[in-house]
């Protein structure tokens, strides 16, 4: 006999998703619906006029040869910041999951960066990296090589990549060493007893097996590559020099805070949200055929 379980009280469900819904209406739905909104419309730098101009803001937008050259540049640094942080990752889980002295205390250690924001971590580099006051800045200048992210664009971009792939190791480290640490020991011991090394029972068998989750943190860490790094990128570059490290996300806020082109950042708003929804729906049509869920 099966009993079911009943609640008298039909409202109280209703009232415990009441703070979440409101959370999500107020700080996703709604200004969702204002971007789409403002895009389509033209409006004074104080947003107290506007007038629908339908997709000329789009057409503005696709045209201008500095939005399609920041395209390029978003490429470029997200791709650069998924694969850096997803294989440090990988490779500092592996080590951590392994028999060594003060695991734990290695696996607390590379946990800390996450707790940091953006643009603590951002400073953190500068402060090591900066010509004038850095330790490694000020090295690299004494040693001879001319070292000042400030006015060359490789180093800027070099800097800006690896600090927001610092900053995400850590997120993609737990879950990795989860992931390893769900995986049946008798499978690896059963591959080492048929002769397997290391390096094959890894790619053989343990990779595989971590397949699900490096698929969750590929989506998540192209997310945070077009989103999540503004913070890193205005503290330490501010998108230069020249526009060198100015990404989609800094040049919406560039164009709608600075240069109050609210209608223009609006649609700039719009395109970068399809695109990382094509990103992800691609993600899911393509990447997760090879996928192995146990």
């Amino acid at each position: 006999m099966q009993r079911r379980v009943i609640f008298d009280n039909k409202a109280l469900p209703y009232l415990l998703l009441a703070p979440q819904v409101a959370v999500t209406l107020i700080f996703f739905i709604w200004p969702a619906a204002q971007a789409l909104w403002q895009s389509v419309h033209l409006q004074d730098a104080f947003g107290l006029r506007s007038q629908f101009v339908g997709l000329e803001n789009f057409e503005a937008v696709l045209s201008d040869p500095n939005y399609l050259e920041t395209v390029k540049t978003t490429i470029v640094f997200s791709v650069s910041v998924t694969v850096l942080s997803l294989g440090s990752a990988l490779g500092l889980a592996v080590l951590a999951d392994s028999k060594i002295r003060a695991a734990a205390a290695y696996k607390t250690l590379l946990i800390w960066p996450y707790a940091l924001a953006p643009a603590v971590a951002a400073v953190l580099w500068m402060f090591i990296f900066n010509p004038d006051i850095g330790i490694l800045g000020r090295a690299l200048n004494s040693l001879g090589y001319a070292w000042d992210y400030r006015l060359n664009d490789g180093q800027a971009m070099t800097m800006v990549i690896l600090a927001a792939s610092w900053k995400q190791v850590s997120y993609n480290f737990i879950f990795f060493l989860a992931g390893l640490q769900a995986i049946p020991r008798s499978v690896l011991e059963a591959a080492s007893i048929d002769g397997a090394g290391a390096v094959r029972r890894f790619w053989t068998i343990t990779f595989p097996l971590l397949s699900p989750t490096t698929f969750f943190l590929l989506v998540v860490d192209v997310v945070y590559a077009f989103f999540e790094t503004f913070g890193t990128i205005h503290a330490l570059t501010h998108g230069g020099p020249g526009k060198a490290t100015e990404t989609l996300i800094f040049r919406v806020y560039q164009d709608g805070v600075v240069n109050h082109d609210l209608g223009g950042s609006s649609a700039q708003s719009v395109i970068l949200m399809v695109i990382v929804i094509a990103l992800t729906a691609i993600q899911f049509r393509f990447v997760e055929r090879k996928v192995h869920y146990s």
